[in-house]
């Protein structure tokens, strides 16, 4: 598989952005990856990249976008953070990646059993970590079908937070970017928030976080 190029990238849509990574979900949880000459593809993009899509992330060590995507170097734009949150320096890389270097999707991608969002959960106050967490806060205030132990502890109520806070970082990139806002109005780019769930490998992502204008 050869790396994406500048006619690839555009003739790319973001419906068919999204189904690229749909696709190579299905390789990645097959054990089915496709097969790629890495040195070429480095080769290949010295000169230029072309991206097709823009994927935020958390850290976490078991969610690499380009391994649970199937994906080869120069094919997505990589943004990691824990807890997969919105800040503006994320946003103005989204915006060179998408206004500036072509990519037609962005995908908001939680994970279950997200540390951070645990932490959030337990109220967690530790060093610089303590302003990341407040990010997440509010999605932990949102969710209100929890009444008795919210905390880590519970693995549903960790779930649903990580679930809303993916949804609600969909929901501030396109309040807090006109730029953004404005290309998935006119159908260039389009947004999604998903969730790689770390013990089946899929990702599923979210109908009512779809934001795909055709």
């Amino acid at each position: 598989m050869k790396a994406h190029n500048r006619e690839s990238q555009a003739q790319m849509t973001p419906q068919k952005a999204l189904d690229y990574l749909r696709e190579g979900n299905q390789r990645f949880i097959s054990n089915l990856k496709a097969h790629r000459d890495l040195l070429e593809q480095a080769n290949a993009t010295v000169d230029g990249q072309w991206p097709f899509a823009t994927i935020l992330s958390c850290i976490d060590s078991r969610t690499s976008a380009e391994l649970i995507f199937d994906q080869g170097l120069g094919d997505i734009f990589s943004v990691r953070i824990a807890g997969n949150v919105v800040n503006t320096d994320i946003l103005g890389s989204m915006e060179f990646a998408c206004k500036v270097a072509g990519s037609k999707l962005i995908v908001v991608l939680g994970h279950t059993s997200c540390g951070a969002v645990k932490g959030a959960c337990d109220h967690v106050e530790m060093g610089n970590l303590t302003e990341l967490l407040s990010k997440i806060q509010p999605s932990v205030y949102q969710e209100n079908e929890t009444t008795t132990e919210r905390s880590s502890k519970n693995s549903t109520f960790v779930e649903n937070v990580a679930q809303i806070n993916v949804k609600r970082n969909v929901n501030s990139i396109l309040e807090r970017s006109p730029i953004l806002k404005q290309m998935i109005d006119n159908g260039e780019i389009g947004i999604v928030g998903g969730m790689h769930n770390l013990e089946t490998g899929e990702v599923t992502f979210y109908d009512d976080a779809l934001f795909i204008n055709n």
